[in-house]
């Protein structure tokens, strides 16, 4: 059985987790410590306590063996009206609940053992879409993690992979909306993950060359055709992907990761970026699982 999304986001954090240092290791924990609320939930740039932050703070959690607070959790998420959420807060709602399942299980193959089909909303049923669109690559990175995450995949799906190529551009990436010319780092991961779960990790996929073109000298991968500055999401979004394909990427990333990392344990977004939250520390640390 193919590994969901969700376990190969895991494993590789888990790698980035074993290649750091015990004095490392222990200002990243004290930094996601740090980013807890007092309602159980993990708290964004602005200091509020947020749902979508809370999975990244949850992820983390798991990864570091630090001690969860499983009813302060559960109390978090039992004041959530889920069916008022939109589709991105809905799947962070259910990665937590899934998350707090296993916390107290060491290994993740004796997490894959405990997971059972969740009942979830229907598709039809979510009036907000990332970019108003359910069918962009977000959309439906979103949305197959989703179904992966609650035992509702029902294998290949001749139709969603029909649905992606509609987003490709000349350059031979994707784009998050239909009839671009300018691709996107971040829309090509989403879709090459998609279709790699459905129809198999093909190196010749369409976007593994737009990914690799996408790299700059100093490791960084650019968010854009039409940018130049390189970021830490897409950075760590396209060597995660590259290496569920088993491409390596042409430059060496690690100086580029290690230059994003800032005193306070977190990652910024750019190299100008002094701030940081769970969710760029999620991505620092699979950036770093990926080499």
């Amino acid at each position: 059985m193919t590994d969901s999304i969700t376990i190969k986001l895991l494993k590789t954090l888990q790698l980035g987790y074993d290649a750091l240092g015990e004095q490392a290791k222990q200002l990243m924990a004290d930094f996601i410590i740090s980013q807890r609320s007092a309602d159980g939930g993990f708290v964004n740039k602005q200091g509020e306590s947020d749902l979508y932050y809370t999975a990244f703070g949850t992820l983390l959690q798991y990864i570091f063996n630090i001690k969860f607070n499983i009813e302060g959790l559960k109390n978090y998420l039992d004041q959530i009206d889920a069916e008022e959420l939109d589709l991105i807060h809905y799947a962070a709602y259910m990665r937590c609940g899934l998350l707090a399942s296993i916390a107290e299980k060491s290994k993740l193959g004796a997490a894959l053992k405990i997971l059972s089909r969740k009942e979830i909303r229907e598709q039809q049923s979510f009036d907000v879409w990332p970019n108003n669109d359910k069918d962009s690559p977000y959309s439906k990175f979103i949305w197959h993690s989703l179904l992966e995450d609650t035992n509702n995949h029902k294998g290949n799906d001749s139709k969603t992979i029909a649905a992606l190529e509609e987003y490709t551009v000349p350059s031979g990436g994707f784009s998050n909306m239909k009839g671009q010319t300018i691709a996107s780092t971040n829309a090509t991961s989403a879709a090459l993950m998609v279709m790699g779960q459905i129809d198999g990790y093909n190196k010749d996929s369409q976007g593994i060359a737009y990914l690799l073109k996408s790299q700059l000298p100093s490791g960084g991968f650019k968010a854009a055709d039409n940018t130049h500055m390189p970021d830490l999401l897409s950075t760590a979004t396209a060597l995660f992907t590259l290496r569920c394909y088993g491409v390596q990427p042409r430059y060496s990333a690690q100086e580029f990761i290690e230059a994003h990392w800032l005193n306070n344990g977190g990652f910024g977004a750019t190299i100008l970026d002094s701030s940081s939250d769970v969710e760029y520390l999620f991505y620092g640390l699979l950036a770093l699982g990926t080499l």
